[in-house]
């Protein structure tokens, strides 16, 4: 049966509705960033582009790095966005979208992340670079799916009796990433952790201003869980989503994080940029080996 109309929205060139892309816009390896801007920071080193489109914060570039053809995507801040981005690019590469039906013949897309985050532990240093074994998704989107499949119960039941969860919030989910891809990323010079992924900036991430938390010790909580060989070390709004929504697709992806903040010891980077852009050249350079 075709998808709907009003379920699979289509411009009028064809494209899908929010990344204002068509299949033969983009490549099988992709790279997600939040800030628009950081999409060139990337794309300046490539030897060629071929495609370029914005449409609000969604801004896309196509090109070649060495002979690899890669896709940059900004994804702009939150859950919500990573919703929106995954979905139209599974719908470009399966779903036929002149017949609007799902492919028979699925394509896996590479995701590879690129994003700043805050440490939670004292001993993974500002200006670091972080891997994200797991996702916890502690901001309940990835409910609305069906997710018996890709959940961690056991580690998951530890941690909501760790935190003591309150039973109105959205039960915490925990997504492996692509071991398929962590296998080219890893090294002696990024370090490894489960990040745990808000709805948002301030009271999601324990960060007080004027309005008191309901929990206000979540954060040593989350830094004190110690479950097997877990332990959760950073914060930010889009890990836990890439996973769940890649999983349930059929998609590798992988978080890398350029560590810009330390909740723990309350340090912030004295050149954020500079951290970031060691880790966009340490990122080009494993892809052009998958």
């Amino acid at each position: 049966m075709a998808i709907k109309d009003s379920e699979l929205i289509l411009n009028p060139d064809g494209s899908v509705y929010h990344l204002n892309l068509k299949p033969e816009n983009i490549s099988d390896t992709i790279i997600f960033v939040g800030d628009q801007d950081r999409v060139e920071k990337i794309t300046n080193y490539f030897e060629s582009i071929e495609f370029s489109t914005q449409k609000r914060e969604f801004k896309t570039q196509t090109g070649y790095y060495k002979d690899r053809r890669i896709t940059v995507i900004s994804t702009g801040i939150g859950p919500d966005n990573i919703d929106i981005v995954l979905n139209e690019l599974d719908a470009l590469v399966n779903i036929d979208l002149k017949t609007r039906k799902p492919k028979t013949d699925l394509t896996s897309l590479n995701i590879i992340r690129i994003g700043t985050s805050g440490s939670l532990q004292a001993d993974i240093p500002v200006d670091g670079f972080l891997m994200s074994t797991h996702g916890l998704d502690v901001n309940g989107m990835l409910h609305f799916y069906q997710i018996a499949g890709i959940s961690n119960p056991e580690i998951e039941d530890a941690f909501i009796q760790h935190t003591g969860w309150d039973k109105n919030k959205a039960r915490p989910i925990i997504i492996s990433n692509s071991k398929y891809l962590q296998k080219y990323f890893e090294s002696d010079t990024i370090f490894q952790g489960m990040t745990g992924t808000a709805g948002g900036f301030y009271g999601p991430q324990g960060r007080v201003l004027r309005l008191p938390l309901f929990d206000p010790n979540l954060n040593t909580k989350l830094e004190r869980f110690n479950y097997k060989e877990f332990r959760i070390t950073n914060f930010e709004m889009e890990t836990s989503v890439i996973y769940g929504l890649s999983k349930l697709l059929g998609h590798e992806a992988l978080s890398l994080n350029a560590i810009i903040a330390n909740r723990a010891t309350g340090r912030f980077s004295k050149n954020p940029k500079k951290t970031v852009e060691k880790l966009i050249l340490y990122t080009l350079e494993r892809i052009v080996n998958i």
